[in-house]
């Protein structure tokens, strides 16, 4: 099982293996440097675009496989109306088309206005993108990148990466996401079988939820 040669490796190892990656496989460079060049307040690429291509670059699966869109998330608490979220959302269609897949923005400074209606749940007001990624349905999809005007990546991971390195798909217990995470493992399950989908616990002890790791931000 080649493909668990990074499991328990360190963290600046399995970062290295991303950077190499995002660099080199497929079309993932191209998307960074087309989001450094819009210049969206506390933009990140987040979950499905990094986690699903690692398990892609370490199981020989062409890039962008199961990738359905490309998450970018951005931050801007002065301009959280419909309608400039959706200007931005515009933008973004035309500096990322004909690429291999479509792009799904969000401004993180809105998401508490329309996230009750949409998941049946309280959704807290952020303060930045980070805490977004910190709320993802399983540890495994929270992770986020970017590249900076040095031309290096920086990237986010609260509860490490040991989780994707593992093939497993960890619940994220910091809200009540049960259904999310059913859902979306099994369809990630049914594209790359070599995960391990955990359960979730429905009386959930404390020592289960997680603490995201503010620390837990790496420069290349």
């Amino acid at each position: 099982m080649t493909y668990l040669r990074f499991a328990n490796a360190g963290l600046v190892e399995q970062a290295a293996v991303i950077y190499k990656m995002c660099r080199e496989f497929g079309p993932l460079y191209d998307y960074f440097a087309r989001l450094r060049d819009m210049d969206l307040p506390d933009a990140w690429i987040v979950s499905g675009a990094i986690y699903n291509n690692i398990w892609n670059y370490l199981t020989d699966r062409p890039a962008m496989h199961g990738v359905k869109d490309v998450d970018i998330f951005y931050y801007d608490a002065d301009a959280i109306t419909y309608d400039e979220e959706d200007k931005i959302i515009s933008e973004a269609e035309a500096v990322f088309a004909g690429m291999q897949v479509p792009v799904e923005v969000r401004n993180q400074a809105r998401v508490h206005l329309w996230y009750p209606a949409h998941f049946g749940f309280d959704y807290p007001k952020l303060d930045h993108s980070r805490e977004a990624i910190d709320r993802f349905a399983c540890t495994t999809h929270s992770v986020g990148m970017r590249l900076n005007d040095q031309d290096r990546f920086e990237l986010y991971a609260p509860y490490g990466l040991n989780d994707i390195f593992s093939f497993k798909l960890v619940p994220n217990y910091n809200l009540p996401n049960k259904d999310t995470h059913y859902k979306k493992g099994e369809r990630l399950c049914a594209l790359w079988p070599e995960l391990a989908l955990e359960s979730w616990v429905d009386e959930v002890p404390a020592h289960l939820v997680p603490q995201p790791d503010q620390t837990l931000s790496l420069a290349e």
